[in-house]
């Protein structure tokens, strides 16, 4: 005999329209003996996602997007109760799980529109598409090419991570760019370093990947600045627009590097914006979408011109250094690994058109604030 739970899902989750939801919510909602079963065909669903090359951060933003926060709460109470069944989980999935927003109660008054919810929710779940894997689901053999971090590593990226978020938090330019430069050369020394220790024993480490969000508003601009950060750190970026989240491909060391300072960039320029947009209003303006779209196009712009000197420069120096002589070799290698994992990935690629810059004062202000970012004119810069 069909059960309640089957009856809901059939109504709710393959029809576009809301009669539907209201029909099996209203089934769930006369039956509270249903609730433990339904609660479990959600953690299928989420289970189902994994399959299909999906991740914790990935459901719950493309939730938050499509749907609501509460929504988004709900994905967490059914991510965190689906992973809680596996003994260990792949690399980054952690950090992931840590970052969910807070689960939502089970027990609410109004049944009828929390089963609503729940059932918009599996509906959405269902109809994920598959995507490309960056890592081996939970529940699988582990992947080699993700070796345990190195000894002292935690400690050199929550360093990188203290530098960044000073950097965040002064309202000083000068001191900014300090902070911003020290933990660019600590990454770029890590980075090399694991290079060249991956080379001396022969590693079999190859490229993975990691998925980044780029959320609206103006996410051409953000998706143009985190090309830009990635290609500097010897990285691959491949943006999907509809699903709003760019794919990076690159060796371990850099990845973390892109994730870290696309974050801090990120804040910084958005942080810049906001006070010259204060500036321009003050003096009678009110044209702010154009101004944004034009400010974070121009410090995206100027930052990868940047970051792409600082490259060939900091590459140019560390190859002519007796003591990395095998430097080059070594880093060339990583660069021919990254683009043939990267095209083996996403074979079909086109690039797109974004929206240009209209407002002259935009495109300035952003171009003088990534110059205040100063990528690394007194040290060695991101680059590798």
């Amino acid at each position: 005999m069909e059960s309640v739970i089957d009856r809901a899902c059939a109504a709710a989750l393959y029809s576009d329209d809301d009669a539907g939801l209201d029909t099996g919510a209203s089934l769930l909602a006369a039956d509270p003996s249903a609730d433990g079963e339904l609660h479990r065909r959600g953690e299928e669903f989420v289970r189902r996602a994994w399959e299909r090359g999906w991740q914790p951060a990935d459901v719950v933003r493309t939730v938050r997007r499509e749907l609501d926060e509460t929504g988004a709460a709900l994905a967490a109470t059914l991510i965190t109760a689906e992973t809680a069944r596996y003994g260990a989980l792949p690399p980054r999935w952690a950090d992931q799980l840590a970052a969910l927003p807070s689960p939502a109660p089970r027990n609410r008054p109004d049944r009828f529109t929390y089963a609503s919810a729940l059932l918009e929710l599996y509906r959405l779940l269902l109809r994920l598409p598959a995507v490309e894997p960056v890592g081996p689901p939970p529940g699988t053999a582990a992947d080699d090419r993700h070796r345990p971090p190195a000894h002292g590593e935690p400690r050199m990226l929550t360093r990188i991570r203290a530098l960044l978020a000073k950097a965040e938090a002064t309202g000083f330019p000068e001191e900014a760019e300090a902070l911003t430069t020290k933990a660019q050369e600590l990454m770029a020394r890590h980075s090399i370093d694991e290079a060249l220790l991956a080379a001396r024993t022969h590693s079999a480490e190859t490229p993975g990947a990691c998925r980044i969000g780029v959320d609206a508003p103006y996410e051409d601009a953000k998706a143009i600045l985190l090309d830009a950060i990635a290609s500097a750190n010897r990285c691959r970026a491949v943006w999907n627009s509809e699903l709003g989240f760019t794919t990076v491909v690159g060796f371990e060391p850099d990845l973390e590097a892109v994730e870290l300072l696309f974050t801090s960039l990120l804040v910084q320029g958005t942080a810049a914006m906001t006070k010259a947009e204060a500036g321009q209003r003050a003096g009678g303006r009110r044209r702010t979408k154009t101004f944004r779209q034009s400010f974070l196009l121009a410090y995206a712009q100027r930052l990868g011109g940047r970051l792409a000197a600082d490259t060939a420069r900091v590459t140019a120096e560390a190859g002519g250094d007796e003591a990395a002589g095998g430097l080059l070799p070594v880093l060339a290698a990583r660069d021919v690994a990254v683009t043939g994992t990267a095209e083996r990935m996403f074979p079909r690629t086109t690039t797109a058109r974004v929206r240009g810059a209209t407002d002259a004062d935009g495109w300035t202000h952003g171009t003088h604030a990534a110059d205040r970012a100063d990528m690394g004119r007194r040290g060695p810069g991101i680059g590798r």
